[in-house]
């Protein structure tokens, strides 16, 4: 199951991304993803915490798998062991006229898990529809 989300943002990828992988200042601007550690290269584990409308907060240590600056930035997290619910998340950065970037933001989901997971699912959806909007703001207004 793929979850797509995704937000036109004035400002060119170069600067959406380094917005984008300032991981240290999730804090002072993402309500989905409240902090986030690590280094961002393929093999390499990172450290998030999933911020949920209702207050909850997940912790997760996803693999990074794809690092390709300013367009693409992708992870893999494996809640329980592997097969039961993955999640790969995924950003992209589509330039548009070369001053624009189309944010596209969401999450392939695989395993046995998935179907009974439909309030996380709901939830996940709502996180990343919030943090393209805090990323807009974030970006447009620095």
């Amino acid at each position: 199951m793929q979850l797509r989300t995704e937000i036109e943002i004035d400002a060119p990828p170069d600067r959406v991304w380094d917005v984008l992988t300032d991981l240290a200042a999730y804090p002072e601007w993402n309500p989905f993803l409240v902090s986030a550690s690590g280094q961002l290269a393929p093999g390499e584990r990172l450290q998030i915490t999933l911020g949920f409308g209702d207050g909850r907060q997940s912790r997760v240590q996803p693999t990074v798998l794809t690092v390709d600056a300013p367009s693409e930035l992708r992870w893999r997290a494996r809640f329980f062991v592997k097969g039961l619910f993955d999640g790969e998340h995924f950003f992209k950065l589509v330039p548009i006229d070369g001053t624009r970037t189309r944010f596209v933001h969401g999450e392939d989901f695989t395993g046995i898990l998935v179907q009974a997971m439909g309030r996380t699912l709901t939830e996940t959806a709502r996180g990343c529809v919030g943090m393209n909007q805090a990323l807009k703001k974030r970006v447009e207004q620095s």
